[in-house]
């Protein structure tokens, strides 16, 4: 609508800035835009048949059967058991439409946020997305670009914290603990879905490995628990995978876009070299970002401020705002995380415990 034009970047500031975006009203028109979905075309319900054959249909059911916690507290019992249904089937309809995706526990946990919010056609359309982009390395066949991710973990504490760092080598913890974390966006640990909604705001408006420098904080916030238990595996990991249910999330999130700004991916990546690893994500994400900024709305509203200001957009950048700066600074980096994700070194073994873990965690 020429009257009333989106932009897009203003979406992405709301959806960082302090309480996110508020309402879920405002997410039901906003989270689309973030993700360049035409709400006037939106995926078709699930057709009756898309539960037959489905190699992952018994792993969806139990998952979704035992995700009672996730819907609210005195919901009826009649309601929540239309909405699982619900869940089982976008899940199976978007996997069986991009047979490249392989469906991995905790993905659910993702779903049912969006069900719960804006409903089932939009969250299939909002799920094909992100399994597309933001999700796409947990859901390879197989462990290795999950891991991969999660090693970005002990760089970032090494920059701000060294005395941390050495302590949780010391104990060989690893990073998974974090693991629930990552491939739920805090879905799985957070117990006040007001909580859940504004870390969504934060991460759909972000560069898609913000999730783990948003574990980075957490722990950081926590350094003083972490250095005062027992140095050892044990210990740390059952310290850690107690998630406060009181954190200061804008206080965190702020944090976590400062740590993005100052240890950006490309600059973690050289902090050690293994193998070169894709990630997905990452490769993806200066595609991701365009497109998102084609909107047809949204063009509409660039041509009417490039012919208004003209001479503003001149200006130098020292006379921008600081908060402009630190947007484009954001993007700018977000942007050279794309030019090449070189392996990181942490010396770690936890991934060796990962089936044991895994149990526990799910």
């Amino acid at each position: 609508n020429k009257n009333d034009p989106v932009d897009i970047e203003s979406l992405r500031r709301a959806a960082v800035s302090e309480g996110g975006l508020l309402t879920d009203d405002i997410r039901r028109k906003v989270w689309p835009k973030l993700l360049s979905i035409n709400v006037y075309n939106l995926p078709a319900k699930p057709s009756k048949d898309v539960r037959e054959d489905h190699r992952d249909y018994r792993q969806v059911v139990l998952d979704v059967r035992r995700s009672m916690r996730r819907f609210p507290k005195g919901m009826r019992v009649d309601e929540r058991e239309v909405l699982q249904e619900q869940l089982i089937d976008i899940i199976l309809d978007v996997l069986r439409r991009n047979p490249q995706l392989h469906y991995y526990q905790g993905y659910h946990d993702i779903v049912v946020t969006f069900l719960l919010v804006v409903g089932e056609k939009m969250t299939i359309a909002i799920m094909e997305k992100l399994s597309n982009h933001h999700l796409r390395d947990f859901m390879d066949p197989t462990m290795d670009s999950t891991k991969h991710i999660l090693n970005y973990l002990m760089p970032i504490l090494e920059r701000v914290d060294r005395e941390l760092h050495d302590f949780m080598i010391r104990s060989e913890v690893g990073t998974i603990f974090a693991l629930s974390w990552l491939i739920t966006w805090y879905g799985y640990v957070l117990s006040d879905f007001r909580h859940v909604l504004r870390l969504y705001d934060f991460f759909l408006a972000s560069h898609p490995l913000m999730a783990i420098y948003f574990a980075a904080v957490i722990v950081l916030y926590r350094q003083k628990e972490v250095k005062s238990s027992e140095c050892d595996m044990a210990s740390v990991h059952h310290l850690l995978s107690q998630m406060p249910q009181d954190l200061p999330y804008e206080e965190l999130i702020g944090r976590a876009q400062s740590l993005f700004m100052s240890c950006p991916p490309s600059l973690l990546t050289q902090s050690a070299a293994l193998q070169p690893h894709n990630i997905i994500a990452i490769s993806t994400f200066t595609d991701f970002q365009t497109s998102t900024l084609r909107q047809r709305p949204d063009s509409v509203l660039r041509q009417q401020l490039e012919n208004r200001h003209e001479n503003q957009l001149a200006l130098p950048m020292s006379t921008q705002p600081a908060s402009t700066n630190q947007l484009i600074k954001m993007a700018v980096w977000g942007l050279s995380a794309t030019l090449g994700a070189a392996a990181l070194a942490v010396a770690q073994t936890a991934m060796d415990w990962a089936p044991e873990f895994l149990s526990q965690l799910f």
